[in-house]
């Protein structure tokens, strides 16, 4: 089954991604003082004169298993320090984070209300019991940024795979 719906996940990245952790409104001041753009990419094999690489082009349909790259890149824009930043990333629904490397990332199985790393996160197993949270499980991503100078830019990723 194909799925049109990138641009509504490029939209939701976009939102997330100007969307700072609770309290979102003690974090304006710092928004204003760094740009934040988001991209999705989609994982592509191609094969020329009987090689085959990998590359990440911009999506126009998407399919089950298709393998993504969601990113934020930042920039401080003032000339002042911002300090402890934070970055919240909710995972669209259409969409799971890919095992590897979500270990890695500081995650929430709760949308939003818990933080932590996959590994030590809990969900309902619907027995009446808990069980230890999956990649599949993971509702948001947050990047806490310690000190950005001014000027300073980067990129965060995550990977994910359509359901």
């Amino acid at each position: 089954m194909k799925t049109n719906w990138i641009s509504a996940v490029i939209g939701m990245t976009a939102f997330a991604a100007s969307t700072l952790s609770a309290p979102a409104l003690a974090e304006t001041a710092k928004a204003a003082q760094v740009e934040l753009e988001s991209d999705v990419k989609v994982e592509k094999v191609v094969a020329e004169n009987g090689t085959v690489r990998k590359t990440w082009v911009t999506p126009q349909v998407v399919v089950p298993g298709d393998r993504l790259i969601f990113s934020v890149r930042y920039r401080n824009v003032s000339a002042d320090k911002v300090e402890t930043f934070v970055v919240t990333n909710p995972i669209p629904q259409p969409v799971m984070l890919a095992a590897d490397g979500a270990d890695a990332l500081d995650v929430s199985v709760d949308a939003g209300r818990n933080w932590g790393s996959l590994g030590a996160l809990q969900v309902a197993d619907g027995k009446g019991g808990q069980r230890g949270a999956l990649n599949s499980d993971v509702t948001h991503i947050r990047w806490t940024l310690p000190v950005l100078n001014p000027g300073e830019s980067g990129t965060l990723t995550y990977n994910a795979i359509v359901r």
